[in-house]
């Protein structure tokens, strides 16, 4: 396993390289070039600029999360070729300086979604939250909402250009199926994976968040079958996950350490988060500690070491914690990821002592 931090830039991210090499564990910082929207080049000076950055400080590259695909994919329009052109461009430039893994996602107009950035938790700290039936009619209401709370710093998949774009958006989208945005995935896919086998690159898709439709827009990576299909439509180990607790969690239904145990050689980069579910089928972020939420954190890191996973990890959203939320990125302050850090290298440390007892017992 191994640990990493996402990183949102100089400039960009109220927590600096400097920060993230301090916390014990972290080996890697996950970047992206935020500044970029989906379908447009990705320069080489750019790319080597920002690793270049990460490296200075004694961290690795390998992850990126994301690379964004453009919509004329996801609606499957004739310009798809071009834009899929741009990210097999994109894919070969990152394999040149070490990148290992890219996250993205197939989530048609929103990526994650949460209609409070600050709820305020019974201990005064406060974290992302999702209220179910606020999510009705007014998708513009909430954009709008999401981009007030996000002050000064950019949220990938909510950019203003972006939102301000919704109307059309949406007419675009008029009448997408399941069936019609996975028959689009498999395009997409068939085109890029022979070229990730190529340059060793490993794609690792994004599960839906939250995992079910959203105002009448389909989700295709929310469940353990919609996962299997999605494996299906490419049968390389290049075409994998990124596992990520808190956007499967909020479906009491999903069983994601048995996720873990039945794909785990195709999961490539995993993002451990909890969330706390309530009866309404609202849910709010908490800490990373299982006992916290809805999520067993402790079963999911097991499940990850009964199957000695190698690959990429890093802790996801937290709460905002002594009033860092004036000065960092929604999700993304420094504290309670830190403390995640922690509690899952504890887990992870703990399961290895556990496993050489049991190893020295069986001799």
């Amino acid at each position: 396993m191994q640990m990493t931090w996402r990183w949102y830039g100089e400039g960009n991210d109220s927590i600096t390289l400097d920060h993230i090499r301090q916390i014990p564990g972290v080996t890697g910082a996950v970047w992206s070039l935020h500044d970029k929207v989906a379908g447009e080049v990705w320069e080489t000076e750019r790319i080597e600029e920002v690793v270049s950055q990460i490296t200075s400080k004694g961290l690795s590259p390998a992850v990126v999360e994301s690379v964004n695909v453009h919509d004329d994919i996801k609606l499957g329009l004739p310009s798809r070729d071009e834009y899929i052109d741009i990210y097999i461009d994109t894919i070969k430039k990152l394999s040149k300086v070490g990148v290992k893994v890219i996250c993205y996602n197939f989530m048609p107009i929103f990526d994650w979604t949460r209609t409070e950035l600050y709820k305020e938790l019974p201990d005064g700290s406060n974290a992302l939250f999702y209220e179910k039936n606020a999510i009705q009619n007014d998708p513009k209401k909430m954009a709008q909402k999401i981009l007030d709370g996000a002050g000064e710093f950019t949220m990938p998949g909510w950019e203003p250009e972006r939102m301000a774009k919704l109307d059309d958006l949406f007419k675009a989208y008029e009448g997408m199926t399941e069936d019609i945005l996975f028959d689009n995935l498999k395009y997409f896919l068939e085109r890029i994976i022979p070229v990730c086998e190529e340059y060793d690159v490993k794609m690792a898709i994004h599960p839906d968040d939250p995992p079910w439709p959203i105002f009448g827009l389909p989700r295709i990576v929310r469940s353990r079958d919609h996962i299997k299909r999605f494996l299906e439509l490419v049968d390389s180990p290049y075409n994998g996950l990124t596992l990520c607790t808190g956007s499967l969690g909020p479906n009491l239904e999903n069983d994601i350490p048995g996720i873990i145990r039945e794909f785990h050689d195709r999961i490539h980069f995993a993002h451990i988060r909890n969330v706390k579910v309530y009866e309404n089928g609202d849910f709010v972020e908490v800490s990373h500690r299982g006992k916290d939420g809805s999520v067993d954190i402790y079963e999911v890191l097991k499940a990850y070491h009964d199957n000695d996973f190698e690959g990429y990890i890093r802790p996801d959203h937290g709460r905002h914690l002594w009033g860092e939320e004036k000065d960092c990125r929604p999700g993304y302050g420094l504290y309670d990821r830190a403390l995640g850090v922690m509690y899952m290298l504890g887990v992870w440390d703990s399961l290895d002592k556990r496993k050489e007892e049991l190893d020295v017992k069986v001799k």
